[in-house]
């Protein structure tokens, strides 16, 4: 007889480097039975994962999906009807177009306990990361994070909406519509707004590109970026550049003064 409770915990891994992870998530980890993780989850974390569980990729590379949501769903409670504790480790926050309410719903509604650790959300962090606030005083009063494509795949109207806005602008999932996204805020005759688009935020082989509306497609190909990335729009962008030059103005001063 088994005698292991279901349970789901869906746990944030963070935007990527390994020490973004939180405490909490860790301990959860510890007392897993079973891992279902995805493509975005960097795998250095798979080491604080109980050494007894079995760990199962379930994620999106290269454009196949190795699992679809429906069979993710399935094998959650599957796991946790024969196994126990199932955590479901997702990058970012799992609760920002994560798909972690969907499956705890799910599991809910077949008897399976359900939990939730959040993450923190690459839609901040990343932007943070690189000395972009999606807030500041002057610049930005508040921020929209948008996906990019929605699940027809087509581009989300709310970016038209947003780029009304005075708001900075992070859209996540939308390098595939950065045309359309461009489009939109020229319409809007945003042609010199700030943007950034940054490639593996966080991890060791980050990239960024840096331009404005009217540029930044150039910039992406030039520097050749590309998913999985996010677009940051806005003032708050300048800064990035704004900060590099007061550190540099302020190196120099220190050099001369030694000299």
């Amino acid at each position: 007889m088994n005698l292991k409770t279901p349970k789901l915990t869906v746990v944030g891994a963070g935007p990527g480097d390994v020490d973004l992870i939180t405490v909490k998530a860790i301990k959860v980890l510890k007392t897993a039975n079973v891992v279902l993780y995805d493509a975005l989850v960097n795998e250095e974390l798979l080491a604080y994962i109980n050494p007894k569980a079995e760990q199962i990729f379930v994620g999106k590379r290269r454009g196949c999906y190795k699992y679809q949501q429906e069979q993710i769903n399935e094998l959650i409670v599957a796991r946790a009807k024969t196994d126990g504790h199932v955590v479901r480790l997702k990058g970012g926050d799992p609760f920002i177009f994560g798909r972690g309410a969907e499956e705890m719903a799910y599991a809910a509604n077949f008897g399976v306990a359900v939990a939730m650790v959040p993450g923190i959300s690459s839609s901040m962090a990343v932007a943070a990361s690189q000395n972009i606030p999606v807030t500041k005083r002057g610049s930005a009063e508040s921020f929209w994070v948008i996906t990019g494509t929605t699940k027809e795949h087509k581009i989300s109207e709310d970016i038209q909406l947003a780029a009304k806005s005075n708001a900075t602008v992070v859209v996540l999932m939308g390098m595939s519509k950065l045309p359309q996204i461009v489009k939109l805020f020229q319409a809007e005759g945003k042609n010199n707004l700030p943007v950034a688009i940054i490639q593996n935020g966080t991890r060791f082989d980050e990239k960024i590109g840096v331009g404005t509306v009217d540029t930044i497609e150039t910039i992406v190909a030039e520097k050749e970026l590309k998913n999985p990335a996010i677009i940051l729009l806005g003032k708050v962008v300048e800064h990035r550049q704004s900060l590099k030059e007061l550190q540099a103005l302020y190196a120099s001063s220190v050099e001369n003064l030694s000299s």
